[in-house]
């Protein structure tokens, strides 16, 4: 069974990963455990359907510019000149992601998980978008006069016999499993619309609803099956953090499977990256390089977090890096095999444990090193 980890779709706001290194976790994640598991540079993938894409579009400087360039151009924007991904980019509006969601949909709509009906949802009567309950202002345009607008959506039934999220769908130990998450990710209606108003998405016309496009959380999932379709992957595993998990998984559900191709969630935490100028006495004292300082940064602490789940503390970043630098201290001098593999099969299988171990975590660092000399070489 051949897993690939692949980004949960990071939305494409105004941001740099220079600015902002904690939006890059989920793809520096990823990128370390498929190395570990020999598998070429995965593409980036990027959430593009957004209300807030939508209004920066309208109030560009050159608001003629097609959406699909405009945001092409700011997710260009995010990388370092020169450093865009080996594996390419892909968004949940490219053609190929479009074309598989028609397909799931249709195939949902067959099964009956998925109907087209006539709901009454709350409407802005100043530009038609679908707003939330209550009296707030439109989000599109901030008028407060809504109305109760009936029409054609797209619409999702819970599942009867499963629940909307249990362990098969988690990439984990069973040490490990989320019970929180997976009883929050319950908490929502029996019947999801999943049919949006947005300038922006994939368009639901082949469906006969005009006007509307797949809600963003359903893109998500079609995304990422998309890129493990690519690689011929049976198992496509989204790095995501819990509280955005909880957000999407339930609209989801339909969503996970197809052909063939498995999705998991590898739920990871958050980093105190705003802190770690506070390492610099352990920096002086060690002698670290600015090698030393990106693989602890870019490579350990995305891997520690798998481990950790919810956050990081600041105050943990001293031990962590002390534990790091025992691990590169103690790299032995030829890669050890059997050790290796042992990592490898951990990883497919969701277990943790290796990287808190200072001999596993230092033969990792020896085969990072040589598959690195290997493709400057190359």
């Amino acid at each position: 069974m051949r897993h690939l980890f692949l980004n949960g779709p990071v939305q494409n706001g105004p941001f740099t990963f220079y600015t902002r290194p904690g939006k890059a976790v989920g793809i520096r994640l990823a990128a370390a455990l498929n190395a570990i598991l020999g598998l070429p540079p995965a593409p980036h993938l990027w959430n593009t359907v957004t209300l807030a894409g939508d209004l920066r579009h309208r109030h560009a400087e050159n608001p003629m510019i097609p959406r699909q360039r405009f945001e092409a151009d700011l997710i260009a924007d995010k990388y370092p000149p020169g450093q865009s991904p080996v594996g390419g980019i892909l968004t949940d509006t490219d053609a190929e992601v479009a074309n598989l969601a028609l397909a799931m949909i249709e195939n949902n709509l067959r099964a009956g998980t998925l109907t087209i009906s006539h709901e009454t949802v709350p409407t802005c009567r100043a530009c038609g978008h679908m707003t939330g309950t209550g009296s707030h202002p439109c989000n599109a345009c901030g008028s407060t006069d809504t109305e109760d607008r009936t029409g054609r959506h797209l619409v999702a039934e819970r599942t009867k016999d499963r629940p909307v999220l249990d362990r098969s769908d988690i990439h984990a130990s069973h040490r490990q499993q989320p019970k929180h998450l997976q009883h929050t990710a319950a908490n929502v209606a029996e019947r999801l619309i999943l049919s949006r108003t947005r300038d922006h998405g994939i368009d639901l016309a082949p469906l006969g609803l005009n006007g509307l496009v797949l809600d963003p959380r359903v893109g998500i999932h079609t995304t990422v099956l998309a890129a493990a379709r690519n690689r011929q992957a049976d198992v496509a595993i989204m790095t995501i953090t819990q509280n955005a998990a909880n957000h999407i998984v339930a609209h989801g559900q339909h969503f996970r499977e197809h052909n063939g191709i498995r999705l998991q969630y590898a739920l990871h935490g958050h980093l105190p990256y705003d802190h770690t100028a506070s390492l610099q006495p352990l920096h002086e004292a060690y002698r670290t390089t600015q090698v030393i300082k990106d693989g602890f940064e870019e490579w350990f602490l995305p891997l520690f977090s798998l481990r950790t789940k919810t956050v990081t503390r600041r105050d943990q970043l001293p031990a962590l890096f002390k534990h790091f630098m025992r691990a590169h201290l103690a790299k032995p001098v030829a890669l050890d095999g059997a050790a290796f593999e042992a990592v490898q099969r951990s990883v497919s299988a969701g277990d943790t444990e290796w990287i808190t171990n200072k001999q596993a975590l230092a033969n990792v660092m020896v085969a990072r090193e040589t598959a690195r000399a290997t493709t400057v070489e190359s």
